[in-house]
């Protein structure tokens, strides 16, 4: 017998994290073994989850908007925030998609996008978890096609009238704000939308089999009239909401790894303690060459996150090269977390365990924030120069 190692150890990943970036990630792991494990089992059983009361945890904690500058927020590292993500989605997919479109979608729109008014109308709570945002880009017909958007906002004197549905909007029946993207006379457009706004809805979307530990919600705006400062200046056409989607994708190639590796660990402490045949699951050769195999996937996504991390924090990461992440990290998770399943008999399917749960989560996440098939689209097109969507 050896001594059993963790499978990220035998990658000797923490000694490519600086100490600064492995405390805030341990600060996270920490609560998330504290405060949201002992409710997971039953926020996913019940489909629901106290969010606003989370978000102020999380906003105490620093970790919402963490990877942007001023306005209340840590400004930290893009490794840090990864680490964070991984740490959250560990615990939870639903609880890192809460966390990824408060600070990657709805914050970071407004960070980029918005006038000097509009940070400091919302940034500062929105960092500190007293004011929940959501982000309303994907229709009822238009996933991966957002540029054939029905939703319109048309000019009315000072002001703008929004009219269209919005679709699988985490966070929207919590939210305070909706950062929504509509087509104009003069391309498309990004909105600040205080959700109690006349006409403004957003009714939950229940019976969900993924993501039950997760607000998700369709967006109605009906004649929902804006003041023209509601508008965010800076962004016109595709480019504003799809520089907010590739911030989100960055952190769920570190998020997806979380679940892959919890569901890896927990396989591993099963398959110690299950005696069958008269000796530990962990002794066969079968589980071995499965848990070997599950490693390697998940030490090579590890590296992969971390060289992506460190091209973002040198202002160097492109958007393909995050779908080179996002396209691998979720489909070998997933791949992970089903394998694990087997590995955990009948037990696999409960909710004393968490595997199931993941695997169901990750059927989501391996759709949302681009389909692998537009990830893999979007490579294809930088290793021929022909784009092939249409």
């Amino acid at each position: 017998m050896v001594t059993p190692q963790r499978p990220l150890d035998l990658f000797g990943v923490e000694e490519l994290i600086d100490d600064e970036d492995r405390a805030l990630r341990d600060t996270v792991r920490d609560f998330t073994a504290d405060r949201l494990r002992p409710h997971l089992a039953d926020w996913f059983e019940n489909a629901s989850i106290p969010a606003r009361e989370l978000a102020r945890e999380l906003g105490k904690l620093g970790v919402l908007g963490m990877h942007l500058d001023g306005y209340g927020c840590a400004g930290t590292s893009a490794t840090a925030y990864g680490l964070v993500c991984m740490e959250l989605e560990a615990a939870d997919s639903g609880l890192r998609s809460l966390v990824s479109v408060q600070g990657s979608l709805a914050m970071f729109a407004i960070w980029r996008w918005g006038s000097e008014e509009q940070k400091q109308e919302w940034l500062p709570r929105m960092a500190a978890g007293e004011v929940v945002g959501c982000f309303g880009l994907t229709e009822p017909d238009f996933g991966s096609d957002p540029g054939g958007m029905r939703t319109f906002a048309r000019r009315d004197g000072a002001d703008w009238v929004l009219n269209g549905t919005k679709m699988w909007i985490t966070n929207g029946s919590v939210a305070d704000i909706a950062v929504v993207w509509a087509q104009t006379d003069d391309k498309i457009r990004g909105f600040v939308v205080p959700t109690d706004t006349p006409g403004f809805s957003a009714p939950e979307i229940t019976r969900k089999l993924s993501l039950r530990a997760s607000v998700t919600s369709e967006l109605v705006l009906d004649d929902v009239r804006l003041p023209a400062a509601a508008m965010l200046p800076e962004a016109r056409g595709l480019s504003g909401p799809l520089s907010c989607l590739s911030e989100a994708r960055y952190g769920i190639v570190f998020g997806a790894l979380g679940a892959a590796r919890d569901c890896l660990e927990t396989a591993i402490a099963y398959t110690q303690d299950r005696t069958i045949f008269g000796k530990p699951l962990a002794g066969y050769q079968a589980t071995q060459l499965k848990l070997a195999d599950m490693t390697l996937e998940l030490g090579k996504g590890m590296l992969l996150a971390l060289r992506l991390a460190a091209l973002k924090d040198a202002h160097e990461l492109r958007p393909e090269q995050v779908s080179l992440g996002k396209l691998n990290n979720v489909r070998e998770a997933l791949a992970i977390a089903r394998e694990c399943r087997t590995l955990l008999g009948a037990n696999g399917i409960s909710l004393e365990y968490p595997v199931m749960r993941h695997a169901a989560n990750l059927e989501s996440v391996l759709t949302y924030e681009g389909t692998s098939e537009v990830h893999q689209l979007v490579i294809g097109q930088q290793l021929t120069g022909h784009p092939a969507f249409r």
